[in-house]
């Protein structure tokens, strides 16, 4: 047990100040996204079928491929402004969101039903509902992480009120654990049980069991899902949490939250965010929507399996697949 001293590692507002963290379009880069979108489009390409290759920007592709590499080794973040979603079609748009993702790693399937680009928003599903999912309601979330390596949005539209971002360094987390409670430690870096999600219906497996925080291969490597890991603990067939177990996982909670330890923000029509779930954790909170429903609040999210991921534990296996470093990995598999 000791201090993680990693190039993830941020404390609250400096990650405004980090250079890796963000970037505004230029007019030509605009120019060369809009260009590739219309080649595309020329084309008639299926949207799956869409290849880095096939989505060229010859200037701007660099600058992605070293936001790959600092999501990797650097903030773990990046955030990325200015294009201009009302100029194009929900759908062009999700083209181009599709493109530019495609410069980052390969999209995986986010549910059952095979979906690579899922629309943030709510649909009005009451919590308990078995299609309830965090992005397709309202309510505030958690800091967690998903299922892939990086996970990324593209907002379309915002909420009426409310909907802001809040992202925390894992190894930031860690640390103020070790500093405050150290006891709480030692059960975060042990197997904890989480419950297969109940979207995730082409899983035979009921359960699967994985660290909290971890350093494997002499990286850091952290993950968090405590809706899964509070319903595993509540099955019959499964060992009670204890004492230490929720004391542990409610003061991570607290820690999170901390104002000065975590980053708030909004993503703004045109805005693209790109975490990396191994390294952040991150959160949403609850928003207010408009009436009209030509108003309410999308975005697009996309989870990436990265070609330069670190290598995972194998306990990560029963989540993940592989986890060996720059492997396909995660994702929710449609049914066999």
């Amino acid at each position: 047990m000791k201090p993680i001293e990693d190039p993830t590692l941020w404390v609250g507002s400096e990650l405004s100040r980090r250079e890796d963290w963000q970037h505004t379009l230029t007019p030509p880069e605009l120019a060369e996204i809009e260009s590739a979108l219309q080649q595309i489009k020329v084309r008639s390409l299926e949207m799956e079928a869409i290849e880095a290759d096939d989505f060229p920007l010859p200037t701007f592709g660099p600058r992605l491929l070293k936001a790959r590499q600092d999501l990797e080794t650097g903030s773990g973040s990046f955030f990325l402004h200015g294009w201009p979603v009302d100029r194009h079609s929900v759908e062009d748009n999700r083209l181009a969101f599709w493109g530019l993702s495609r410069h980052l790693g390969t999209p995986i399937s986010q549910s059952a039903k095979g979906e690579k680009i899922f629309d943030v928003t709510d649909s009005g599903f009451k919590v308990g509902h078995p299609k309830a999912r965090g992005p397709n309601t309202r309510k505030g979330l958690s800091f967690h992480c998903d299922r892939c390596d990086v996970i990324g949005f593209m907002c379309l539209r915002r909420a009426k009120v409310g909907g802001e971002n809040l992202l925390v360094s894992s190894a930031a987390v860690h640390n103020r654990i070790l500093e405050t409670r150290p006891e709480l430690l030692q059960p975060l870096y042990e197997p904890w049980y989480y419950r297969t999600h109940n979207v995730d219906t082409g899983n035979d497996d009921p359960w699967c069991k994985q660290p909290i925080f971890a350093v494997h291969d002499g990286r850091w490597v952290a993950y968090i899902l405590r809706v899964l890991i509070d319903r595993a603990y509540e099955m019959d067939e499964l060992p009670d949490m204890t004492p230490l177990q929720r004391q542990a996982l409610d003061y991570l909670d607290e820690v999170c939250a901390d104002p000065d330890l975590h980053y708030r923000f909004m993503q703004e029509p045109g805005d693209l965010l790109f975490v990396n779930n191994f390294v952040n954790f991150h959160s949403r909170t609850e928003f207010e929507d408009h009436d009209d429903p030509e108003q309410k609040r999308l975005l697009f999210r996309i989870w990436l399996s990265m070609p330069n991921s670190r290598a995972l534990p194998p306990l990560f296996s029963g989540a993940f697949g592989a986890t060996e470093a720059g492997a396909i990995r995660g994702g929710i598999h449609p049914p066999r």
